[in-house]
């Protein structure tokens, strides 16, 4: 049986994305599933400079396989950071195509693959998607599904609407929301409350887990020990599937 893809996009930039991929992927570890990261376009970092996102789920999940697949300087979307650079980048096909081939190994359960930014980001000169990946995977016959990372706040419920659509309106699996941060305390602001109570219904797929402001200031041995916790519904679980 082939590996399970799960596909993280953003509702925007800096919302704490890779922390709540390196979260699943410890969650997933933790009961026992045989995990690989994908960052197919990494952006803002020159070639062999340390903290690209990949680095930073190895700090934080522990030793994990991962994977980029292309690097450019330029903190911009990887289709205009390719074109500042005067560079070719794979398309979203031979992207695919080499989540494929991971996802058909028999040593990998789960495979998160973390995508730059939002669903509708151009990866490629053609202006193809992490939505059109996602399709593509979906298309090899691998089960594949989104997870929407977010923020709390005022503002989310939209953004996570129109996500949301243009999942649905591509027939694109999505598992839920993850709020990649979550204020300490039990002093809710009435915003953030109502908006775990809205969520599900606006975008008709549950919330699955809150991620704690600071988590990924851990250390790897805490972030790992408490990262199933921040999740109601784990979206990395493999076993009932």
């Amino acid at each position: 049986m082939t590996a399970r893809v799960l596909l993280i996009a953003g509702t925007n930039t800096d919302i704490g994305k890779t922390v709540a991929a390196a979260a699943i992927v410890a969650a997933a570890r933790a009961e026992g599933a045989r995990v690989v990261y994908v960052k197919p376009a990494q952006t803002g970092l020159r070639p062999d400079e340390p903290g690209s996102d990949a680095d930073e789920i190895r700090r934080l999940a522990g030793e994990v396989e991962t994977h980029e697949f292309v690097r450019l300087p330029d903190p911009l979307a990887p289709a205009a950071a390719a074109r500042v650079a005067g560079v070719d980048v794979p398309t979203v096909a031979e992207h695919a195509a080499a989540v494929v081939e991971i996802a058909r190994r028999d040593d990998v359960d789960l495979l998160v693959v973390e995508g730059a930014g939002g669903l509708l980001v151009h990866l490629d000169a053609a202006g193809g998607t992490q939505a059109d990946l996602g399709r593509a995977i979906l298309d090899a016959g691998i089960r594949a599904a989104f997870v929407v990372v977010t923020d709390p706040v005022l503002g989310t419920l939209n953004l996570c609407a129109l996500t949301q659509e243009a999942l649905d309106s591509r027939g694109l699996p999505c598992e839920g929301y993850v709020f990649g941060t979550w204020p300490p305390g039990d002093e809710v602001p009435l915003v953030l409350e109502q908006n775990v109570r809205d969520l599900p219904e606006v975008t008709g797929r549950p919330l699955l887990g809150r991620l704690p402001a600071g988590a990924g200031r851990l250390e790897t041995t805490d972030f790992v020990a408490r990262a199933p916790a921040w999740f109601v519904h784990h979206p990395g679980r493999t076993s009932d599937t």
